[in-house]
Protein backbone atom coordinates (compact mmCIF):
# COMPACT_ATOMS: atom_id res chain seq x y z
CA UNK A 1 0.00 0.00 0.00
CA UNK A 2 1.05 3.18 -1.18
CA UNK A 3 0.41 7.04 -0.06
CA UNK A 4 -2.13 8.57 -1.42
CA UNK A 5 -3.43 11.80 -2.44
CA UNK A 6 -5.97 13.59 -0.09
CA UNK A 7 -9.43 12.46 -0.12
CA UNK A 8 -11.67 14.98 -2.16
CA UNK A 9 -14.38 16.22 0.75
CA UNK A 10 -17.96 15.31 -0.39
CA UNK A 11 -19.26 17.73 1.56
CA UNK A 12 -18.88 21.41 1.89
CA UNK A 13 -18.99 24.11 -0.45
CA UNK A 14 -16.51 24.90 -3.39
CA UNK A 15 -13.98 28.21 -2.41
CA UNK A 16 -15.45 27.62 1.46
CA UNK A 17 -12.61 27.20 4.32
CA UNK A 18 -10.21 24.57 4.71
CA UNK A 19 -10.73 23.65 8.15
CA UNK A 20 -8.05 21.35 10.36
CA UNK A 21 -9.49 20.22 13.48
CA UNK A 22 -7.65 18.28 16.32
CA UNK A 23 -8.66 16.63 19.28
CA UNK A 24 -10.19 12.98 19.93
CA UNK A 25 -13.02 11.14 21.56
CA UNK A 26 -16.55 12.47 21.31
CA UNK A 27 -15.36 15.97 21.49
CA UNK A 28 -13.80 15.92 17.98
CA UNK A 29 -16.47 14.18 16.22
CA UNK A 30 -18.57 16.55 16.73
CA UNK A 31 -16.72 19.39 15.49
CA UNK A 32 -16.33 17.46 12.24
CA UNK A 33 -19.84 17.30 12.26
CA UNK A 34 -20.17 20.97 12.84
CA UNK A 35 -17.20 21.68 9.94
CA UNK A 36 -19.35 19.83 7.60
CA UNK A 37 -21.73 22.70 7.94
CA UNK A 38 -19.84 25.32 6.58
CA UNK A 39 -15.90 24.19 5.46
CA UNK A 40 -14.95 23.48 1.82
CA UNK A 41 -11.78 21.24 3.12
CA UNK A 42 -11.50 19.03 6.02
CA UNK A 43 -9.03 17.26 8.03
CA UNK A 44 -8.95 15.66 11.30
CA UNK A 45 -5.74 15.29 13.00
CA UNK A 46 -6.13 12.50 15.70
CA UNK A 47 -4.20 11.68 18.85
CA UNK A 48 -3.99 8.04 19.18
CA UNK A 49 -2.39 7.15 22.38
CA UNK A 50 -5.15 5.59 24.04
CA UNK A 51 -4.82 2.35 25.18
CA UNK A 52 -7.89 1.24 26.86
CA UNK A 53 -10.77 -0.88 26.18
CA UNK A 54 -10.85 -2.12 23.07
CA UNK A 55 -8.04 0.27 21.16
CA UNK A 56 -5.83 -0.97 24.27
CA UNK A 57 -6.81 -4.68 23.50
CA UNK A 58 -5.78 -3.98 19.97
CA UNK A 59 -2.36 -1.81 20.59
CA UNK A 60 -0.97 -4.98 22.83
CA UNK A 61 -1.85 -7.78 20.16
CA UNK A 62 -0.62 -5.97 17.19
CA UNK A 63 0.31 -2.94 17.72
CA UNK A 64 -0.08 0.07 15.43
CA UNK A 65 -1.68 3.58 16.67
CA UNK A 66 -4.88 3.26 18.79
CA UNK A 67 -7.99 3.21 16.56
CA UNK A 68 -11.27 4.11 18.18
CA UNK A 69 -10.79 7.71 18.05
CA UNK A 70 -9.91 7.59 14.55
CA UNK A 71 -13.07 5.36 14.00
CA UNK A 72 -14.93 8.16 15.60
CA UNK A 73 -13.80 10.22 13.31
CA UNK A 74 -15.55 8.17 10.06
CA UNK A 75 -18.37 7.73 11.75
CA UNK A 76 -18.31 12.06 11.94
CA UNK A 77 -17.47 12.44 8.37
CA UNK A 78 -18.61 9.07 6.58
CA UNK A 79 -21.85 8.76 4.30
CA UNK A 80 -25.21 7.21 5.04
CA UNK A 81 -23.94 3.98 4.11
CA UNK A 82 -24.45 1.04 6.45
CA UNK A 83 -20.44 0.70 6.58
CA UNK A 84 -20.42 4.19 8.47
CA UNK A 85 -23.84 3.79 10.36
CA UNK A 86 -22.23 0.65 12.02
CA UNK A 87 -18.28 1.54 12.21
CA UNK A 88 -18.55 1.19 15.84
CA UNK A 89 -20.97 -1.87 16.50
CA UNK A 90 -18.99 -3.99 18.72
CA UNK A 91 -18.95 -7.94 18.82
CA UNK A 92 -21.17 -9.69 21.79
CA UNK A 93 -19.20 -12.96 22.10
CA UNK A 94 -15.77 -14.51 21.80
CA UNK A 95 -12.58 -13.56 21.44
CA UNK A 96 -13.77 -10.46 19.95
CA UNK A 97 -16.03 -9.21 22.38
CA UNK A 98 -16.13 -5.75 23.15
CA UNK A 99 -13.94 -5.10 19.73
CA UNK A 100 -15.98 -2.05 17.77
CA UNK A 101 -16.00 -3.27 14.26
CA UNK A 102 -14.67 -0.34 12.98
CA UNK A 103 -11.54 -0.53 15.03
CA UNK A 104 -10.97 -4.22 13.57
CA UNK A 105 -11.18 -2.25 9.87
CA UNK A 106 -8.63 0.10 10.27
CA UNK A 107 -6.02 -1.71 12.52
CA UNK A 108 -6.08 -4.82 9.55
CA UNK A 109 -5.29 -2.42 7.15
CA UNK A 110 -2.71 -0.52 8.95
CA UNK A 111 -1.45 -3.93 9.44
CA UNK A 112 -1.88 -4.83 6.16
CA UNK A 113 -0.01 -2.56 4.06
CA UNK A 114 3.29 -0.41 5.00
CA UNK A 115 1.56 3.68 4.74
CA UNK A 116 -0.53 4.32 7.60
CA UNK A 117 -1.84 7.31 6.03
CA UNK A 118 -3.11 5.36 2.88
CA UNK A 119 -4.69 2.65 4.91
CA UNK A 120 -6.34 5.50 6.11
CA UNK A 121 -7.14 7.16 3.07
CA UNK A 122 -8.98 3.85 2.28
CA UNK A 123 -11.19 3.48 5.06
CA UNK A 124 -12.06 7.54 4.02
CA UNK A 125 -12.73 5.95 0.48
CA UNK A 126 -15.07 3.39 1.86
CA UNK A 127 -17.15 5.32 4.25
CA UNK A 128 -17.58 8.15 1.49
CA UNK A 129 -15.86 10.77 4.39
CA UNK A 130 -16.42 14.38 3.86
CA UNK A 131 -13.13 14.55 4.63
CA UNK A 132 -9.48 13.25 5.38
CA UNK A 133 -8.21 11.63 8.92
CA UNK A 134 -4.90 11.57 10.30
CA UNK A 135 -3.17 10.37 12.82
CA UNK A 136 -1.50 13.42 15.40
CA UNK A 137 1.51 10.34 15.28
CA UNK A 138 2.70 8.10 12.66
CA UNK A 139 3.58 5.51 15.44
CA UNK A 140 2.02 4.31 18.69
CA UNK A 141 2.72 6.88 21.60
CA UNK A 142 1.82 6.60 25.20
CA UNK A 143 0.98 9.41 27.17
CA UNK A 144 3.14 10.62 30.46
CA UNK A 145 1.49 12.91 32.62
CA UNK A 146 3.85 15.14 35.75
CA UNK A 147 1.76 15.65 38.42
CA UNK A 148 4.79 17.15 39.80
CA UNK A 149 5.44 14.98 42.36
CA UNK A 150 5.35 12.08 40.33
CA UNK A 151 4.77 10.96 36.81
CA UNK A 152 1.89 8.62 34.95
CA UNK A 153 1.76 6.78 31.82
CA UNK A 154 -0.77 6.02 30.00
CA UNK A 155 -4.23 7.75 28.26
CA UNK A 156 -5.90 5.41 31.30
CA UNK A 157 -3.84 6.32 34.25
CA UNK A 158 -3.87 10.33 33.25
CA UNK A 159 -7.39 10.27 32.84
CA UNK A 160 -7.94 8.95 36.13
CA UNK A 161 -4.71 11.16 37.68
CA UNK A 162 -4.87 14.64 39.75
CA UNK A 163 -3.43 17.39 40.01
CA UNK A 164 -1.85 17.21 36.54
CA UNK A 165 1.13 20.26 35.76
CA UNK A 166 2.24 18.80 32.63
CA UNK A 167 2.21 16.05 29.68
CA UNK A 168 5.14 14.56 27.05
CA UNK A 169 4.76 11.75 24.70
CA UNK A 170 6.79 8.37 25.05
CA UNK A 171 8.76 8.64 22.45
CA UNK A 172 8.73 12.42 22.79
CA UNK A 173 9.95 12.62 19.10
CA UNK A 174 7.47 10.44 17.62
CA UNK A 175 6.77 12.26 14.04
CA UNK A 176 3.33 13.66 12.45
CA UNK A 177 2.49 13.01 9.40
CA UNK A 178 3.64 14.85 6.13
CA UNK A 179 -0.17 15.18 5.63
CA UNK A 180 -1.16 16.36 8.81
CA UNK A 181 1.13 19.01 9.37
CA UNK A 182 0.40 20.77 5.74
CA UNK A 183 -2.59 20.66 6.77
CA UNK A 184 -2.10 22.08 9.40
CA UNK A 185 -0.05 25.27 8.19
CA UNK A 186 -2.60 25.70 5.12
CA UNK A 187 -6.52 25.50 6.83
CA UNK A 188 -7.79 29.07 7.28
CA UNK A 189 -9.17 27.78 10.51
CA UNK A 190 -7.95 25.59 13.29
CA UNK A 191 -10.34 23.91 15.71
CA UNK A 192 -9.01 22.68 19.06
CA UNK A 193 -11.54 20.56 21.16
CA UNK A 194 -14.01 20.35 22.67
CA UNK A 195 -13.04 17.19 24.95
CA UNK A 196 -11.48 15.54 27.57
CA UNK A 197 -8.64 18.30 28.41
CA UNK A 198 -5.45 16.33 29.19
CA UNK A 199 -6.15 13.17 27.34
CA UNK A 200 -7.88 14.80 23.79
CA UNK A 201 -7.12 18.05 23.57
CA UNK A 202 -3.64 18.63 24.83
CA UNK A 203 -2.81 15.09 23.87
CA UNK A 204 -3.74 16.21 19.87
CA UNK A 205 -0.27 18.84 20.12
CA UNK A 206 2.12 17.51 22.25
CA UNK A 207 4.00 15.72 18.47
CA UNK A 208 6.82 18.10 18.08
CA UNK A 209 5.80 18.49 14.76
CA UNK A 210 2.16 19.18 15.17
CA UNK A 211 3.29 21.91 17.70
CA UNK A 212 5.64 23.59 14.94
CA UNK A 213 2.59 23.56 12.48
CA UNK A 214 0.27 24.62 14.97
CA UNK A 215 3.38 28.15 15.63
CA UNK A 216 3.41 28.22 11.71
CA UNK A 217 -0.14 28.32 10.82
CA UNK A 218 -1.83 30.40 8.70
CA UNK A 219 -5.55 30.51 10.11
CA UNK A 220 -6.76 31.22 13.56
CA UNK A 221 -6.55 28.91 16.20
CA UNK A 222 -10.00 28.23 18.19
CA UNK A 223 -10.38 26.30 21.19
CA UNK A 224 -13.50 25.35 21.99
CA UNK A 225 -14.74 24.88 25.63
CA UNK A 226 -16.26 22.02 26.99
CA UNK A 227 -19.73 23.28 28.63
CA UNK A 228 -19.84 21.45 31.63
CA UNK A 229 -16.88 20.51 34.20
CA UNK A 230 -14.41 17.38 33.02
CA UNK A 231 -12.51 14.95 35.37
CA UNK A 232 -9.63 16.23 33.52
CA UNK A 233 -8.24 19.77 33.68
CA UNK A 234 -8.38 22.83 36.13
CA UNK A 235 -11.86 24.16 36.34
CA UNK A 236 -11.05 27.20 35.57
CA UNK A 237 -10.69 27.69 31.55
CA UNK A 238 -7.95 30.50 31.73
CA UNK A 239 -5.95 27.47 32.84
CA UNK A 240 -6.81 25.24 30.04
CA UNK A 241 -5.27 28.26 27.91
CA UNK A 242 -2.31 28.94 29.86
CA UNK A 243 -1.46 24.96 30.18
CA UNK A 244 -1.83 25.02 26.36
CA UNK A 245 0.63 28.19 26.22
CA UNK A 246 3.30 26.72 28.27
CA UNK A 247 3.45 23.15 26.07
CA UNK A 248 3.74 25.30 23.06
CA UNK A 249 0.24 26.47 21.69
CA UNK A 250 -1.28 29.24 22.07
CA UNK A 251 -4.76 29.76 20.94
CA UNK A 252 -6.07 33.01 19.37
CA UNK A 253 -9.83 32.90 20.01
CA UNK A 254 -11.38 30.72 23.41
CA UNK A 255 -14.77 29.75 22.61
CA UNK A 256 -17.66 29.56 25.17
CA UNK A 257 -21.27 29.40 25.77
CA UNK A 258 -22.95 31.89 28.02
CA UNK A 259 -25.26 29.24 29.44
CA UNK A 260 -22.76 26.65 30.19
CA UNK A 261 -21.58 26.02 33.66
CA UNK A 262 -17.79 27.37 33.24
CA UNK A 263 -18.38 31.12 32.19
CA UNK A 264 -15.55 32.67 31.95
CA UNK A 265 -15.72 35.64 34.43
CA UNK A 266 -16.41 39.02 32.99
CA UNK A 267 -13.35 41.20 32.24
CA UNK A 268 -10.96 38.21 31.74
CA UNK A 269 -10.72 38.21 28.06
CA UNK A 270 -8.21 40.53 28.27
CA UNK A 271 -5.38 38.86 30.54
CA UNK A 272 -5.82 35.22 29.25
CA UNK A 273 -2.62 33.58 28.16
CA UNK A 274 -0.49 34.39 25.03
CA UNK A 275 -3.38 37.39 24.01
CA UNK A 276 -6.49 35.18 23.22
CA UNK A 277 -9.50 36.38 24.03
CA UNK A 278 -13.02 35.46 24.38
CA UNK A 279 -15.68 34.82 22.15
CA UNK A 280 -19.44 33.73 23.33
CA UNK A 281 -22.04 32.09 21.12
CA UNK A 282 -25.21 29.95 22.33
CA UNK A 283 -23.05 26.69 20.96
CA UNK A 284 -25.15 24.27 23.30
CA UNK A 285 -27.43 21.17 22.48
CA UNK A 286 -30.85 21.33 24.81
CA UNK A 287 -29.49 19.42 27.29
CA UNK A 288 -26.70 21.97 28.25
CA UNK A 289 -24.34 19.50 28.62
CA UNK A 290 -23.08 18.16 24.79
CA UNK A 291 -22.50 20.92 21.71
CA UNK A 292 -25.00 21.26 19.17
CA UNK A 293 -23.25 20.52 15.65
CA UNK A 294 -24.78 23.01 13.45
CA UNK A 295 -24.89 25.93 16.75
CA UNK A 296 -21.03 25.21 16.85
CA UNK A 297 -21.00 25.10 12.99
CA UNK A 298 -22.42 28.41 12.83
CA UNK A 299 -20.44 30.09 15.57
CA UNK A 300 -17.43 28.58 13.90
CA UNK A 301 -18.37 29.78 10.50
CA UNK A 302 -18.31 33.15 11.91
CA UNK A 303 -14.84 32.83 13.49
CA UNK A 304 -13.10 31.97 10.28
CA UNK A 305 -10.35 34.49 9.65
CA UNK A 306 -10.85 36.09 13.18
Amino acid sequence: MTSSEPVAPTGGTIGAPRVCALGGGHGLATTLRSARTYAGEITAVVSVADDGGSSGRIRRAIGGPAPGDIRRCFEALGDASMLTAEMGWRFGGGELAGHALGNLLISGLVAAGDDLVAALDEVGRMVGSAGRVLPATTVPVDLVADTGDWEVEGQVAVHRAEGVVGMRLVPEDAPAPAEAVGAIRRADQVVLGPGSFFTSVLAATLSVDVRDALATRSGPLVLVANLVADREGPADLADHVRLLVEHGVTPDVLLVDPSSTRPVPTGLPAGLPGGCRVEAAPVAADDGRTHDPVRLGEALASLVGA
